[in-house]
């Protein structure tokens, strides 16, 4: 029988039909599964089959189920589906203590877990080959879609004032954003996981006269710098290539310094499935509540969105580029701010 529902749930709690709703969502094994790899990161259907080794009409019945009762949440890239445990929700906030509570030695769990992990090393694998094979060219083939000075001005705009004693640029490619952005810092460092990347970047930058900046092999979710290091931080073009693009803002804010700046250019959202087909793009852009959300959830603040305008109407240029910059709170800030916050709860 159905639990009636109460009138005014409090905030931060379930009412009694909801609560029920989403623990018997959750009370089934292959549900369960499901909500552990989607806590680790977003999926679609067809990487949920793939681990699990069920059928896509059940996994898609199951993943009703739990979006239904407001434990996952789920989103549209192009022709695909991804779906992970809510971050808004109370049901994404029970899942989460829930998962807590799970045995991560279970051999089923252990098994799943390094079913995920070797999907995910076999797209950044198939990303780094395209990577290697179009080094030289990638700076070209990037200018196929967008205006690049318009967006290099707005990079510049963005990161205005005295120059930065350290800017990290993250997944630094070609490492066309220390040349950029040269005026802006005293030391460049310029990281990324591909050899070919950074034997061109090196090159490029020798040749650009540059000794102020240099390029070194660097995992964008895993920065080999300590918290606070960096005064300035970019990712540019870098994310829309990640299976977990959250990760790497989290990471990429830990490093930033008090009062330092965190600017990330990307794609807006469109359709074009080429790009995912032939040049390894794992997300088709970007919503602008989406990594302003990130942002702040990595505890950046006064998040600034921007979309230059293209300098010509070319039919070609299909794609907007757009500019997120979150700020690094000064420590007076945010004990400020604490105080605020407890004076209000007190």
């Amino acid at each position: 029988m159905a639990m009636p529902k109460t009138e005014t749930p409090m905030s931060g709690t379930l009412d009694t039909h909801d609560l029920v709703l989403a623990l018997k969502a959750a009370a089934e094994t292959t549900r369960l599964r499901i909500l552990m790899l989607l806590a680790a990161g977003e999926l679609n259907v067809k990487d949920l089959t793939q681990i699990l080794g069920q059928s896509q009409p059940r996994i898609s019945r199951h993943l009703k189920l739990l979006a239904e009762a407001g434990l996952i949440e789920r989103f549209r890239e192009g022709s695909w589906v991804y779906f992970h445990v809510s971050d808004r929700s109370e049901g994404g906030k029970l899942a989460r203590r829930i998962l807590e509570t799970v045995d991560t030695r279970d051999p089923v769990l252990r098994r799943d877990s390094t079913r995920a992990e070797a999907l995910k090393h076999e797209r950044e694998a198939a990303a780094q080959t395209y990577f290697r094979e179009h080094a030289a060219d990638w700076d070209r083939i990037r200018t196929l879609y967008v205006s690049e000075t318009a967006v290099a001005q707005a990079i510049a705009a963005a990161l205005a004032g005295p120059p930065l004693k350290l800017l990290a640029d993250l997944g630094t490619g070609t490492g066309r954003m220390l040349e950029v952005l040269a005026d802006r810092y005293e030391r460049g460092l310029g990281l990324d996981v591909n050899q070919s990347m950074l034997d061109y970047a090196r090159s490029r930058l020798k040749s650009a006269g540059l000794a102020r900046a240099e390029v070194r092999h660097g995992d964008i979710y895993t920065v080999a710098l300590p918290d606070g290091a960096a005064d300035g931080v970019v990712i540019h073009q870098v994310l829309h290539y990640l299976s977990e693009p959250a990760h790497a803002v989290r990471e990429a804010a830990r490093i930033l310094a008090p009062g330092g700046r965190l600017l990330i250019v990307d794609f807006a959202p469109h359709e074009i499935e080429e790009l995912r087909e032939r040049h390894a793009h794992e997300r088709l852009g970007f919503d602008g509540a989406q990594v302003t959300a990130w942002l702040t959830e990595a505890e950046l603040s006064d998040v600034e969105v921007r979309s230059p305008e293209p300098e010509n109407h070319d039919d070609r240029q299909q794609l907007t580029v757009s500019l997120w910059l979150g700020h690094k709170p000064l420590a007076a800030d945010t004990e400020r701010q604490t105080q605020k916050l407890e004076r209000i709860g007190s």
